[in-house]
């Protein structure tokens, strides 16, 4: 049954609300309860946001397709598997839940409701590595999902995790969670200066994607591998 397009901007909102609230509180409890410990701080962090995201996906997949991410929805956009117009409603959707989910972790642990992160995230290595953190997860969840559509949540929640810890931007991988960090003074946060660079690395990772899984996925060539669907 096909959800209404009302139902499916709403799922979005709400699915990028909660990721951005474990995100970012998660990273705030870290930090309070690892006594400066910083590997301790991004563990529990990294930990806490795959296993919600994992939540998230098969909460709200089967509504909206739990995308999340800017990103994704323009993956299945140039994949002519979503419209364009469902594009824009999913992409303002995500956006407007990842700010609303940082403003509800600031309050839950009495912080101002935004405030300008200074945390820098500069550099070409860190560019770099969101463009592979953004590359490495749309071939996840595109490959997944073409071979093992069931998998795809865990798919997706496990490599979250790991791509916290081997990319030294900590993998962000979305562009409406990086935006909506830029507000974010704590452990989570990305010095509004930075977020270009790092939306930049994403969207180039994002084109990779496309292009390499348009090739990769085509009928002559997944139609032969013997995957079960």
């Amino acid at each position: 049954m096909t959800t209404s397009l009302s139902r499916r901007p709403t799922a979005e909102f709400l699915g990028t609300l909660f990721l951005l609230a474990a995100i970012t509180g998660s990273g705030i409890m870290a930090e309070r309860l690892s006594g400066g410990n910083v590997a301790i701080a991004l563990l529990a962090n990294s930990i806490a946001t795959g296993a919600a995201l994992l939540a998230l996906i098969l909460t709200f997949g089967s509504l909206s397709g739990a995308h999340f991410n800017p990103a994704v929805s323009l993956a299945q956009a140039f994949r002519n598997q979503l419209s364009w117009s469902d594009t824009f409603f999913y992409i303002t959707s995500q956006i407007a839940g990842a700010f609303v989910g940082v403003f509800s972790a600031h309050l839950m642990f009495g912080l101002p409701g935004f405030f300008i992160s200074r945390r820098a995230r500069s550099g070409y290595a860190q560019i770099f590595s969101e463009g592979m953190a953004t590359f490495g997860l749309l071939l996840v969840i595109m490959c997944c999902s073409r071979f093992r559509a069931s998998t795809t949540p865990h798919a997706v929640a496990a490599y979250i995790t790991g791509a916290y810890w081997f990319t030294s931007s900590t993998s962000f991988a979305n562009p409406a969670v990086t935006l909506a960090r830029s507000v974010s003074d704590t452990f989570v946060g990305i010095r509004p200066s930075d977020v270009p660079g790092f939306l930049l690395g994403q969207f180039a990772g994002l084109a990779i994607a496309v292009f390499l899984c348009r090739w990769l996925l085509s009928p002559e060539i997944s139609g032969g591998s013997g995957e079960g669907r």
